[in-house]
């Protein structure tokens, strides 16, 4: 199928699932549109068996979008960036400690305690699946999803400190999640008698710190020329060409670039809140990213819903997801809980902070994206499914009832 005739045919699906949303569900247009997509997916799958052929049209769409690639080298940077020129890096340094160890620290554990439940948890059900692996899925599973996370955080009522405590961690856990991820999984394919604690921190060093101070340069020097000029056409563009460029530079000098793009998307954000840009550019500028966000996301989560259709379905596998569900959670709840209680020691935190993080970590479409990176010799197929399960139990049950419970709390 030619490339322009699947963006066309996404584009259609995005726009009547955004409409029939918005007119009678009136859900969060993420989860609304996702939810749409999941249910036709369900649909055509159960006609596909019914009536053979209803559902090939459907199954060939889908399969032939590379949902990695898709999200991974093309949306990430964009939605990234559109999320964090909403961060004001004044307040965010007012809560650095809290976003920095639940980003860092938070995520680690979670990646261990995660691998270590799945790990046996696939033994019980005697599937004996290598620990390495496992250790795959607990990097792909822990990191919050800021795409997720930002979308619906604007509707859920959470207080602001909050708020920015959940969005500022999903942002900066993002990175690091993706650098862990390819860390292990470069070890996963080496084999460990070429793993050098060393080699592997310098390698994570490089990649963190080198996206981040590539971030902060390429945001510093994209504002100096946005503020030299006045005129809003030219000063779109330039943001454009740091979110494409810029994220295309990061990777190709094997930097993190989702690092680098949320560094310089604070910075340019926070930067054009002052006197810097004339009223008329910082408008257009900010209803271009608005828009471009609420596009991208429909999209995304479109093809989130739609991934069910070319995902391997096994009884057996879809039991342990569901258990897996209970077992994120409480990793998740024991990696937010240890950072917090540290922190306690000198910053105060909201009442029902731990309870609040721990149901507001969404996950999304960057751990399916994750998932479908890995090839099937590392039992691909079982992590997709279950990958899945968890992602589609966060944005529809964490992601509708997230604000309920900061109102009850």
């Amino acid at each position: 199928m030619v490339t322009y005739h699947i963006i066309s045919v996404l584009v259609f699906l995005t726009a009547v699932f955004a409409y029939v949303n918005d007119r009678w569900i009136k859900w969060p247009p993420t989860i609304g549109i996702m939810v749409i997509a999941l249910l036709s997916s369900i649909v055509l799958a159960v006609l596909g068996n019914l009536i053979p052929g209803i559902s090939s049209k459907a199954l060939l769409l889908v399969s032939n979008i590379n949902f990695e690639q898709v999200l991974m080298k093309i949306m990430l940077s964009f939605l990234l960036f559109a999320g964090s020129l909403h961060i004001d890096a004044h307040k965010l340094k007012k809560e650095i400690w809290p976003v920095m160890l639940l980003a860092t620290i938070g995520t680690f554990l979670s990646t261990f305690i995660v691998s270590v439940l799945a790990y046996f948890l696939f033994q019980v059900f005697g599937i004996n699946i290598p620990y390495i692996y496992c250790l795959l899925f607990g990097a792909l599973i822990s990191p919050t999803d800021p795409i997720a996370v930002m979308g619906i955080l604007k509707q859920a009522g959470i207080p602001k400190s909050l708020e920015l405590k959940i969005a500022g961690e999903s942002l900066f856990n993002d990175g690091v999640g993706v650098v862990v991820f390819l860390t292990i999984y470069e070890i996963a394919v080496n084999g460990m008698d070429k793993f050098s604690v060393g080699n592997t921190a310098l390698l994570f060093l490089k990649e963190a710190g080198g996206g981040i101070l590539f971030g902060a340069l390429l945001g510093y020097v994209a504002h100096l020329f946005i503020k030299s000029i006045d005129n809003y056409r030219v000063e779109v563009l330039i943001t454009l060409t740091v979110v494409m460029c810029g994220y295309s530079l990061a990777d190709y000098f094997h930097l993190s670039g989702p690092l680098a793009i949320i560094i310089a998307g604070i910075i340019m954000g926070t930067k054009g809140k002052g006197d810097d840009l004339s009223p008329e550019s910082r408008d257009y500028l900010s209803k271009f990213w608005d828009l471009t966000d609420e596009i991208f996301n429909a999209v995304l989560f479109l093809l989130i819903g739609l991934e069910m259709l070319v995902i391997k379905i096994n009884p057996t596998i879809m039991l342990i997801g569901g258990i897996m569900i209970l077992l994120v959670l409480l990793a998740r709840y024991f990696s937010v809980s240890f950072p917090i209680m540290f922190l306690k020691l000198w910053i105060k935190f909201e009442k029902n902070a731990i309870l609040i993080l721990t149901w507001g970590g969404l996950r999304g479409g960057i751990s399916v994206a994750l998932a479908l990176s890995l090839p099937e010799s590392m039992h691909r197929d079982e992590f997709v499914l279950i990958t899945y399960m968890i992602v589609v139990f966060s944005i529809i049950v964490q992601g509708l009832t997230v604000g309920k419970l900061a109102k009850m709390a």
